[in-house]
């Protein structure tokens, strides 16, 4: 998706016959949680005068190895704060020399993202006690890091009290999986050479296989499924009637996320309120393809209070493997008793999973894609 450089917006890649997908992201520089700098101007010094930016980014997740700073790779946390360390108030600046450290800025994010995933709106905050420093400047020394990888859609001054992850009400996630038309399917669309590229993944791609499908659609099942079963089918629409059922209900997710710490296993750490998960067929414009028809695609849109660790990745890979097995459309509710995390599938790849965006302001069911 070329959502870095503004070439094509999200939404603009949603047109199907009967308005399934609705333009409801507006452009992404015009967003209406812009707000100005004089409001939060305060006269009183020290700790007052601490200034707040948020900034929102869009990224692209295979240029990046995750959101989080790590020694030696290649972030996103570290190319946005390597480039905010000019924003650092003289204070600051001479504690990270005094203890030989570079001169870099803090961004807190509204949630790490992992290695191969992108952002359309990204939300992280920065904080300085200089008084000179302009929302422009900031926006554009972002921009200047890693064009058509990463940029700065907008950045804003807000109050204080603003926490990119503590202030956020929901997440909003988009998967998209592209399918591989054969002319001579007859009716069948076989997935060829590759569900999605993942070819900075191939651990995580060991755990997948491809199959069969039906109406669109593709399967990917781990391969002690595959030795076990003959090839699957499935339906894009049981794919959609299996996630419904998670929508409204604050539920326990722990059998769903991976590598999550042990304090964070059990109880209130682990439940999560789905305010939407659905599934839908479309076609997104392709160059490569021919027909001139787009390319077809799976796409399944989540949005929740909050995610845990590759819970969307698993989430949406269990549903898959499941609607292939013929499963109840309650299968999802059923594998929240499990006791084991075996009992759910591998994450699907990162590779066309993007996170679209993170609200402040209560959900609104109308600002979604699928409907």
């Amino acid at each position: 998706m070329l959502i870095t450089d503004r070439r094509l917006s999200l939404s603009s890649m949603f047109v199907v016959e009967g308005n399934m997908f609705e333009d409801v992201i507006e452009e992404t520089h015009a967003c209406k949680e812009i707000e100005s700098a004089e409001t939060y101007k305060d006269s009183r010094g020290g700790r007052w005068a601490r200034r707040t930016f948020k900034i929102v980014v869009s990224y692209h997740g295979s240029s990046f190895d995750g959101w989080q700073k790590q020694p030696g790779l290649r972030t996103v946390q570290g190319s946005v704060e390597s480039v905010l360390g000019k924003f650092v108030d003289d204070k600051k600046a001479q504690q990270l020399r005094d203890k030989s450290l570079p001169v870099e800025g803090c961004a807190t994010v509204a949630g790490r993202t992992d290695k191969g995933v992108s952002a359309l709106q990204q939300v992280c905050s920065f904080y300085t006690w200089r008084t000179d420093v302009k929302t422009q400047e900031i926006e554009h020394a972002i921009n200047t890091v890693a064009p058509g990888q990463l940029r700065a859609v907008y950045v804003s001054e807000v109050s204080r009290a603003f926490h990119p992850n503590f202030s956020a009400k929901w997440r909003h996630y988009l998967y998209i999986f592209p399918l591989k038309v054969e002319e001579e399917s007859l009716g069948l669309e076989n997935i060829g050479g590759g569900f999605i590229q993942c070819n900075n993944h191939d651990e995580e791609r060991k755990e997948w296989v491809e199959n069969g499908l039906e109406n669109g659609c593709s399967i990917m099942v781990d391969e002690d499924y595959l030795e076990r079963s003959k090839p699957m089918r499935f339906s894009v629409s049981k794919v959609d009637r299996i996630l419904r059922q998670l929508e409204g209900r604050l539920l326990s997710y722990k059998m769903f996320a991976r590598d999550t710490k042990s304090s964070r296993n059990e109880g209130p750490p682990t439940e999560c309120f789905l305010y939407h998960a659905r599934a839908a067929e479309t076609r997104l414009p392709c160059p490569d393809e021919v027909d001139g028809n787009g390319l077809g695609v799976m796409c399944v849109e989540l949005v929740a209070n909050r995610f845990l660790r590759k819970m969307v990745r698993v989430l949406v890979a269990t549903s898959i493997r499941e609607a292939a097995a013929g499963a109840g459309d309650d299968v999802l509710l059923r594998l929240m008793d499990a006791t084991c995390r075996r009992a759910t599938a591998p994450p699907a790849p990162p590779d066309g999973l993007c996170l679209v965006d993170v609200g402040y302001e209560d959900f609104k069911p109308g600002n979604t894609f699928i409907r």
